[in-house]
């Protein structure tokens, strides 16, 4: 098998692995059956052993975990579609949970994050960021750790501390900034975002897994709760499509994609991104599918994604929309206007009529060619259409083995523990040299004043000791390099 069955309109319509890394697009108002089309291309790539990382925003897609049953209307639509070896079955799944209620923790580090993906999660104005982004500098000039929020704020508190003495270094550090920023902390714990940062941290080979089987692994995200928090629900699908970017190594175009990536509810993404990051972004879905990472998006109208991202998306699934207003018209003016004509086809009428289960198809045939637009009916999926119950729920992790490497956080000394440190060793110190009257001569040679300033001495960092600090840390973050054009 070398291809995903998607429906069938006239002929039979087919998604060819060899350009699912091409990236593509699922659209259609609320109802029309787009979660149906996600599982469908979900179970195609699972059983051609290729692994997916998708989020369940309304706790439906999880049925993939469970064989559906049999009924006439499907078995009906299996007949009329003609798809040979149906059967019931369930897929691989892997469950997630940033705040490790409903599956597998996730976490990553405050320093992955980055200042710049951390701005946009807490809604700083540009001067707030600007203080954000002197905080994780000099947390990385002093050797401090930023795995967690409580690290974060310890880094804050002693930048307020010392505001003097960094404004002098780094630019000025307004206490308001800083303040505002503690305030926004504040906002992001109390919503439960604390839980997405620390240890251990998700690393990308545990998404890439394939089953005993030799099937792909189907990582859900659980995102019933977090879509309620909309910036951290699209940043955080933001950094881990940038560490897939950054990590995997280039590979050209496969016979099929190391891992499919779905973006749901892109609009979160795209309605309040910057032109900066806006241009990033297309940038990474440009080059990623050369590191055989296939991006699918999904929402309700064409018109949510840029048209230059939208250019990159070869594969299409469009079901029905209403047009009602005058939006709703343009979407569908869009949408038509994307597709490869069908003389057989007004495509701008046959929108708004489309049925449940119906969609619009046109996928990449043979040499990159998109196909002309099919009016189909989608193929039943084999899992159950529908929510899981809890007793399922713990069945599924309980199968799991990553849950012994991700369940206890690891909390190993960090930029909290080190300041604390200083401030107790501190007092000792000055009482001592105190006693002494005068600190004791050094008894080794002093360096010459240009290694001093290279090397540093045993009271200070070198220049090169701080770069080479900073270097290494620049390297951990996935956003900076990915998304913001600066170096790794």
């Amino acid at each position: 098998m070398s291809d995903i069955l998607i429906g069938k309109g006239e002929q039979q319509v087919s998604l060819l692995a060899k350009y699912g890394n091409r990236h593509g697009l699922v659209a259609g108002a609320t109802g029309t059956g787009k979660s149906v089309s996600l599982m469908v291309l979900a179970e195609g790539f699972s059983r051609l052993g290729v692994p997916v990382f998708m989020a369940d925003v309304k706790g439906d897609i999880a049925g993939l975990a469970i064989a559906g049953t049999m009924n006439e209307k499907i078995q009906s639509r299996v007949a009329d579609i003609g798809i040979p070896d149906y059967a019931n079955e369930a897929s691989p799944v892997a469950l997630w949970d940033l705040y490790g209620k409903k599956g597998h923790p996730v976490r990553t580090t405050v320093s992955e994050f980055g200042p710049d993906l951390f701005a946009r999660v807490l809604e700083l104005n540009e001067t707030q960021a600007g203080v954000l982004d002197i905080v994780f500098k000099l947390a990385d000039d002093d050797g401090l750790l930023l795995l967690d929020l409580e690290d974060l704020r310890a880094v804050l508190n002693h930048v307020s501390e010392t505001k003097t003495e960094v404004s002098a270094k780094y630019g000025l550090v307004s206490p308001a900034s800083v303040a505002a920023i503690q305030r926004a902390l504040l906002r992001l714990e109390q919503q439960g975002g604390d839980h997405f940062f620390g240890e251990p941290a998700l690393q990308l080979s545990d998404i890439m897994l394939r089953h005993a089987s030799g099937r792909g692994m189907i990582n859900l995200l659980t995102a019933d709760q977090l879509i309620l928090q909309p910036r951290l629900y699209s940043s955080f699908l933001l950094w881990l499509l940038s560490e897939l970017f950054e990590t995997l190594p280039e590979v050209g175009d496969l016979e099929q994609p190391k891992l499919v990536f779905f973006f749901d509810e892109a609009h979160l993404l795209f309605g309040d991104i910057q032109p900066a990051l806006l241009q990033r972004v297309e940038q990474v879905v440009r080059l990623v599918r050369s590191k055989g990472v296939g991006v699918y998006f999904c929402s309700q109208n064409p018109d949510d994604i840029p048209d230059n991202v939208l250019g990159q998306l070869g594969n299409r699934i469009q079901h029905a929309l209403r047009a009602y207003t005058p939006r709703d018209q343009k979407a569908v003016r869009t949408a038509a206007e994307t597709f490869v004509p069908n003389p057989k086809i007004d495509v701008a009428k046959v929108i708004s009529e489309l049925a449940v289960g119906e969609a619009l198809v046109s996928t990449l045939q043979e040499k990159g060619i998109p196909m002309p637009v099919e009016r189909a009916i989608i193929c039943p999926p084999r899992c159950r259409m529908g929510a899981i119950t809890e007793t399922e729920r713990q069945a599924v992790l309980a199968q799991s083995l990553l849950g012994v490497k991700y369940e206890q956080q690891i909390n190993r000394q960090s930029a909290r523990e080190m300041l604390s440190l200083r401030v107790q060793v501190a007092p000792a110190a000055a009482e001592a040299t105190t006693k002494a009257g005068k600190p004791e001569k050094a008894t080794k040679q002093e360096p010459g004043f240009l290694q001093e300033i290279l090397f540093g001495n045993g009271r200070r960092q070198g220049v090169i000791e701080q770069e080479a600090k900073y270097q290494a840390r620049k390297l951990m973050r996935g956003i900076l390099g990915g998304l913001l054009g600066k170096k790794r």
